[in-house]
C-alpha cells in the first residue's frame, strides 16, 4: 500500500478559458465559494463582452453526500444553464462529477463514492455509514484552459484509490463548446478491488457509477428531454448500450457525449429522462469492474455543449470533430 499524500488546500478557483471567455469555474473543499465579481455579471442580452461570463462552477458537495469537486452550473455560451444540483429527487445528485456507488476489497464491504442510499442485495436500497470522500492532493498543470489535479479516494482515513483527473475546455464554434474530462483511477489500497453498482448487487438497469452528468429538469409544461445516438432514439432504446455517441437535448440546448478512448465507448451509457435527466458513463453495467492492486483503469468523456437542438447528422459532425480536436 501507497503512503497517502497530504490534503492539499487549494489556493482560490480555477478558471478555464475558451479563447478569452471564462467557461468554467473549477473549485473545492477549502475555496470559499464562488460569488460573481462585478465583471461576471455581464448581461446575457450583451453578446459583445462574453469574456466575463463563467459558465460552469466546481465545488465540494457535504459528506453525507460523498463528498466530490463537481461542477455546476453548466452554461452554454448563449447563457443556458445545463446542469442541476442536489435537487430533491435526488440530492446527492452534483452537477458534472465522477464518482461510483461501490468500491469493495477482500478485507472490507463497499464504499460509497456516490452518495445517497446503497443498493443491498434482497434488501433495496439501505443507509448505510459507508461514504467515501474525494480530496485535492496537489496540482500537475494549472492553466488557463484546462488543469491536471491528483485526488485521494479515501475512506475514514484509508485510501482506496489515487485519481489523476484532467478537465479542458475548448470552444468549437460560436454556438458550442467541449468539455473533456479524463479520469485514470489507480487502486493504491494495497489489495484487489472491484468497482460496482446497483446492477452489480442484484437491481437490473440500474448499472451506474462512473462519470455522471445530472440535466436540469424541464418546466411543468415542458416534455421530457429527446436522446438519441446514431442508430437508436429514446430512453429505453439508447440505456444500458453502448455507442460512440449520445445527445440529451432540451428546450434552447443539447448535449452531446461522446466517448474518448475505447475503454468509454464500449461501457453503456446510463440514461433517465423520464424520472429526470441524466447521463452517464458506466463503468460496472453488468458485471463488477476488477481492479487489481496497483492497476489503472481510465475513462475520458468529451460533453459537446450546444445552444439550440442538434439533429442525427449535425450530432455525427459534431461528435467527430470534438473527439479529434
Amino acid at each position: 500500500m501507497r503512503s497517502r499524500p497530504s490534503v492539499s488546500p487549494v489556493a482560490g478557483a480555477t478558471v478555464l478559458h475558451c479563447d478569452d471567455l471564462a467557461v468554467a469555474t473549477y473549485a473545492h473543499r477549502t475555496d470559499r465559494p464562488h460569488r460573481p465579481n462585478r465583471a461576471d455579471r455581464t448581461d446575457l442580452a450583451d453578446r459583445a463582452d462574453r469574456a466575463s461570463l463563467p459558465t460552469a462552477t466546481a465545488t465540494v458537495a457535504a459528506p453525507a453526500h460523498a463528498a466530490r469537486p463537481y461542477l455546476h452550473p453548466v452554461r452554454t455560451l448563449g447563457g443556458v444553464t445545463v446542469t442541476e444540483l442536489r435537487p430533491a429527487d435526488h440530492p446527492h445528485h452534483l452537477g458534472v462529477s465522477m464518482a461510483v456507488p461501490d468500491v469493495a476489497g477482500t478485507t472490507f464491504p463497499g464504499v460509497n463514492f456516490w452518495g445517497g442510499r446503497t443498493y443491498v442485495r434482497d434488501r433495496g436500497p439501505v443507509e448505510l455509514d459507508n461514504h467515501g470522500t474525494q480530496e485535492h492532493t496537489g496540482w500537475l498543470l494549472r492553466d488557463p484552459d484546462g488543469c491536471v489535479q491528483e485526488l485521494s479516494w479515501s475512506r475514514r482515513g484509508r485510501e482506496l484509490l489515487r485519481e489523476r483527473r484532467t478537465i479542458s475546455a475548448l470552444a468549437l464554434s460560436d454556438r458550442a463548446w467541449s468539455l473533456d474530462f479524463t479520469s485514470a483511477l489507480t487502486n493504491v489500497s494495497g489489495e484487489d478491488l472491484s468497482v460496482g453498482s446497483p446492477a452489480t448487487n442484484g437491481r437490473p438497469g440500474a448499472g451506474y457509477g462512473g462519470f455522471f452528468w445530472r440535466a436540469p429538469r424541464p418546466g411543468p409544461d415542458e416534455p421530457a428531454p429527446d436522446v438519441f445516438t446514431g442508430a437508436a432514439t429514446g430512453e429505453e432504446a439508447v440505456h444500458g448500450r453502448s455507442a460512440d455517441w449520445l445527445v440529451l437535448a432540451g428546450r434552447g440546448w443539447s448535449l452531446l457525449f461522446c466517448g474518448g478512448n475505447a475503454e468509454t465507448r464500449a461501457d453503456p451509457w446510463f440514461v433517465r429522462t423520464t424520472e429526470y435527466p441524466g447521463v452517464g458513463s458506466s463503468l460496472a453495467w453488468e458485471r463488477r469492474l476488477p481492479l487489481p492492486a496497483g492497476g489503472t483503469t481510465a475513462r475520458r468523456v468529451i460533453t459537446v455543449v450546444v445552444d439550440g437542438r442538434l439533429d442525427r447528422p449535425a450530432a455525427a459532425a459534431l461528435a467527430r470533430r470534438a473527439v479529434t480536436a
